[in-house]
């Protein structure tokens, strides 16, 4: 398993990188992240929200060179994985179904209620 870090992404950032830092650690886009932070200014969190963003900008470290990012997928890049996802799956569920209605599993299924 791949162990992701929390860090400020100065170079993606706006001020002080935390919205870019946030959105790669979550594989969203920053765009989305800043919205929600904007969204969340203006609907009653905004001393949560301005808190919490000097906060993570005060003990967050920069992202290192080496460190890896993750790219968020595109829309299409994202769909074709899925398509791919599901045609794996109905065919694992097929070949399921073809051998829960053979002839063998139904012989199996009587050896073992003996």
């Amino acid at each position: 398993m791949i162990k992701h870090r929390l860090y400020l992404d100065p170079q993606h950032g706006k001020f002080k990188g935390v919205c870019a830092g946030l959105a790669n650690y979550l594989g969203v886009p920053v765009l989305l992240v800043r919205i929600m932070v904007v969204l969340s200014l203006f609907f009653g969190l905004f001393l949560f929200t301005v808190a919490a963003y000097f906060i993570l900008a005060w003990v967050l470290e920069p992202q290192p060179a080496g460190a890896e990012q993750n790219v968020p997928l595109s829309v299409g890049e994202q769909l074709s994985q899925l398509d791919a996802d599901l045609q794996r799956e109905e065919t694992a569920v097929r070949h399921l179904e073809r051998y829960v209605t053979s002839e063998a599993y139904s012989v199996r299924s009587r050896f073992r209620d003996l």
